[in-house]
């Protein structure tokens, strides 16, 4: 079986690709690479501080790998550390990489060749996928998230710290993707089939941050470009590790 890395977010499809990958015998998942921020330590676009995600990978039982950048990065920037990233992983007997997105066409064409180049592959479990039917899937099969970001365009700050359950689907406006596949909110997988054991957290502050607009051709990386061509507002539950201060 090729030995593969986890382009690994934290959030719910995450964990629901790394089950199903397994499942299908795609690969061997040997490691996550996640993007973090370097002035915040805290998963990119998430929020979610480094000291949950190193206990989400303990409770995975896969090694880290983290990617350090700045808060929206340049294309350049962002370019140069993932392919030291990969790099690394292929240094280390990876040939794919694999990826939780569902259905961004643009994201996937742009990831794959930057892969091809690097002479890796790319697996994306749960394409095109439906997105309702896999929250609910989710949820059936006993995996467990709570609810970090939220895009204040779209829900308001009530949805920010929710737990993922039947009650948060029923409760998204009918504009909102099921999974969030638009940037509409993100998660922070906590429990499941996937892992060992809970990773343990209480829930801290609600705040709201504003990221203010940059011109459209201005040369940001995939993943924070589709968000910053007008001013944006995010709630952000803070995740603390159990016991700490």
């Amino acid at each position: 079986m090729p030995r593969a890395f986890f382009n690994w977010s934290s959030g719910k499809d995450s964990a629901l690709a790394l089950r199903a990958v397994r499942q299908r015998g795609d690969a061997e998942v040997v490691s996550l690479l996640t993007t973090v921020s370097a002035a915040h330590r805290r998963v990119s676009q998430h929020g979610v501080r480094i000291e949950l995600l190193e206990q989400q990978a303990a409770a995975l039982g896969l090694p880290l790998d983290l990617v350090w950048l700045q808060d929206f990065p340049g294309m350049a920037e962002y370019e140069v550390q993932m392919a030291a990233a990969v790099a690394r992983q292929r240094a280390a007997g990876c040939t794919l990489a694999v990826f939780g997105d569902i259905f961004l066409e643009d994201l996937r064409a742009y990831r794959e060749q930057k892969l091809a180049d690097a002479g890796i592959g790319a697996v994306f479990p749960l394409w095109k996928r439906d997105t309702r039917e896999l929250l609910e899937e989710f949820i059936t099969e006993g995996f467990r998230a709570v609810v970090v970001c939220v895009n204040a365009a779209k829900l308001d700050r009530s949805f920010a710290g929710r737990e993922l359950d039947a009650a948060f689907l029923a409760d998204l406006p009918p504009d909102v993707d099921p999974c969030g596949e638009n940037g509409e909110y993100h998660t922070f997988c906590y429990a499941g089939p996937v892992f060992r054991e809970p990773v343990r957290f209480r829930r801290g502050e609600v705040v709201r941050r504003t990221y203010l607009p940059r011109p459209q051709d201005e040369n940001l990386c995939p993943d924070a470009a589709r968000q910053r061509v007008e001013e944006t507002h995010f709630w952000f539950c803070d995740l603390l590790p159990e016991g700490s201060a």
